[in-house]
């Protein structure tokens, strides 16, 4: 019996069974940990199986059959062979304060000799959840120059452009010209006696002003949602204080 072997026996057992018993030492308990949120909220994490070290023991004979049936020797043999190793086993973890357990983690104990299990960061004991990764919710972060070109667009779309009149030509297509004014009216002929020619005022075409306010409300509501995704984008954090609720941050923040 060493090390090895002992972790090994364990891993095998945990992937079948919530709970193992070391006789004369404690117990390796697993338990399913649900899917949990990180990144303040922008990455989702698959669930797990979490493995864990209790002092108290259980009343199972997993460890002792498992290795009875692996060496051909009787159930009786193994646990006591199991005993005699797991003893010297938590007079060394006394001692050294640490055994570590290959592919499994390490267990240590405390000043007042309290054992507890801190697990390798990879280790994987949940076969139900094979291929899960974790999942983004951040599509994609633009750099300086997408930000810079953004800005531009924007101090280009609040420029106003020159309303230009079409009419057709002689064949039929639109052709763009300047707005046409009317002709001024030729003086009346003077008969008997001559009267003052008034000049009529030449009209100019204007947008009525109700197309104009709708147009630069929807100019100013574009760009407000563009400058918003834009701040999404470059600062996240800024955006969440004005999104949520202190109560609300709290919580996001604790994830």
């Amino acid at each position: 019996m060493d090390i090895d072997l002992l972790a090994k026996m364990v891993r095998e057992i945990m992937m079948d069974h919530d709970s193992v018993t070391l006789p004369g030492l404690g117990s390796f308990a697993a338990e399913v940990v649900p899917a949990t949120f990180s990144d303040k909220g922008y990455t989702i994490n698959p669930p797990y199986r979490r493995l864990y070290f209790l002092p108290h023991q259980g009343s199972d004979t997993l460890l002792a059959d498992l290795y009875s049936s692996s060496n051909n020797i009787s159930t009786a043999d193994a646990t006591r062979i199991l005993v005699e190793y797991l003893t010297e086993m938590k007079e060394v973890l006394v001692a050294k304060k640490i055994i570590v357990f290959p592919g499994l983690g390490r267990l240590r104990a405390t000043r007042e000799n309290h054992f507890f299990f801190v697990a390798d960061e990879y280790l994987d004991i949940y076969p139900a959840g094979f291929g899960l990764e974790p999942i983004s919710l951040k599509t994609h972060e633009e750099s300086p120059e997408e930000v810079a070109q953004a800005v531009s667009s924007l101090a280009q779309m609040l420029e106003p452009e020159p309303v230009a009149e079409e009419i057709p030509d002689q064949v039929g297509n639109d052709v763009v010209t300047e707005p046409e004014q009317e002709p001024e009216p030729e003086p009346e002929p003077v008969v008997a006696e001559p009267e003052p020619v008034v000049e009529k005022p030449v009209r100019k075409r204007r947008i009525p002003l109700v197309v104009s306010i709708l147009i630069w409300v929807a100019v100013a509501a574009l760009v407000a949602l563009i400058a918003l995704a834009v701040v999404g984008r470059v600062a996240p954090d800024w955006l969440d204080y004005y999104l949520y609720s202190p109560e609300e941050l709290e919580i996001l923040h604790s994830l």
